[in-house]
């Protein structure tokens, strides 16, 4: 059985998905790789393709994939949680999350119960504000600590972004802009909005919602004033692939003022492109700077991944070296008790699914009239 150095945390992964699709698999192939150092991938739990679909859409592919980790890298592979066996003494475990966000909750408390100290979950965390405030109170009672997988946090872009608008001085503004590339007709954009029924800003945007949480004190209590692009934004009610109707927002642009004297755009465009970036202006409006990604650097990087990994899915790529540090320095936390600088924490996953919740009641009632 794979087994941890003193100072690596070993690595539970739950929820593998299917190779080159899920986000799981490429969290499992990155630390199998090496690219995290303080993190050894020792278990793997996949109740889904090791239960009711094994014979499904992905299981083979699952089942291969299964056969060749456990031979050339003696990885554990379980159903569930409470067949993982006990850490060995010394051990620091982390639980690395990244299935189905309803699931979180209940897997929390089953990787408590497993003995992880460090719990990794990816974005948004849990479907309500409620739930993740209850599992940042079981993990605190249990003395676990909960960090998020919100990339963003470390992207080049956003840094570099912000490290300028640092170096101009007062009058600086940043925003932050996300784009997707689905078609702009109703069909494409209604089978998104039913896919992702939580929202825009609770999936799309959350990680923008993260970075201003994060970095400019934008909590709900702390905001003063919102500021709608009512020309740019977008609020559509379309019908999905079961012939429900959903309302959503198929591009926004807003800006927040903070009480504590802040100010920060976000621009999100479901077919923008494929391009993010961020921007840092004058007072005047004026375009200064300007970092995106990927740019060439990332670029290169991707078409090593892409003949490395031909078919997986094209943002594992732009982002692979963001999704690398965030676990490196979640599994350092883990390992060796080291600050996880800039890495979102539940409070933080919790300040920005209230910002979605409150934008999302705002926009909706500015964009109605």
């Amino acid at each position: 059985m794979a087994t941890p150095s003193k100072d690596q945390a070993e690595v539970i992964l739950v929820g593998c998905g299917a190779p080159l699709r899920g986000m799981g698999w490429y969290h499992a192939v990155q630390i199998i790789a090496g690219e995290c150092p303080s993190a050894k991938l020792c278990h793997v739990v996949e109740p889904w393709f090791m239960g009711a679909g094994a014979t499904g859409p992905g299981g083979a592919e699952f089942m291969e994939f299964k056969a060749k980790t456990e031979a050339d890298h003696s990885v554990g592979f379980h159903s569930s949680l409470s067949d993982v066996p006990p850490p060995s003494d010394g051990a620091r475990r982390l639980a690395l999350i990244s299935g189905r966000t309803a699931d979180n909750p209940r897997l929390l408390s089953e990787a408590i119960a497993a003995g992880c100290s460090t719990v990794y979950l990816e974005k948004p965390g849990a479907p309500t504000v409620a739930e993740l405030k209850s599992m940042k109170a079981e993990a605190a009672a249990a003395g676990v600590s909960i960090m998020m997988g919100y990339n963003k946090n470390v992207c080049k872009y956003v840094r570099k972004a912000r490290e300028f608008a640092a170096s101009n001085g007062p009058g600086s503004h940043v925003t932050f802009v996300s784009n997707n590339t689905y078609e702009p007709t109703p069909a494409s954009l209604g089978e998104c909005f039913e896919r992702n029924a939580e929202g825009m800003l609770k999936n799309m945007a959350i990680h923008e919602l993260a970075l201003l949480a994060s970095f400019y004190d934008v909590t709900v209590e702390n905001i003063e004033d919102v500021i709608v692009d009512e020309e740019f934004s977008s609020l559509q009610t379309l019908k999905g692939p079961s012939g429900k109707d959903f309302t959503d927002f198929d591009k926004v642009k807003f800006t927040i003022k903070t009480k504590t004297g802040k100010v920060v755009s976000v621009q999100a465009d479901r077919c923008g492109g494929d391009v993010s970036y961020a921007t840092v202006s004058d007072e005047s409006g004026a375009e200064l700077f300007r970092h995106c990604m990927p740019d060439e650097e990332d670029e290169g990087n991707v078409s090593v991944l892409q003949a490395k990994y031909p078919g997986a899915m094209p943002y594992f790529f732009s982002q692979d070296p963001d999704y690398i540090t965030v676990k490196e320095r979640v599994a350092r936390l883990c390992a060796v008790g080291d600050e996880a600088t800039d890495i979102a924490t539940i409070d933080i996953a919790i300040a920005a699914l209230e910002v979605a919740e409150f934008l999302t009641t705002l926009m909706k009632e500015r964009l109605s009239k």
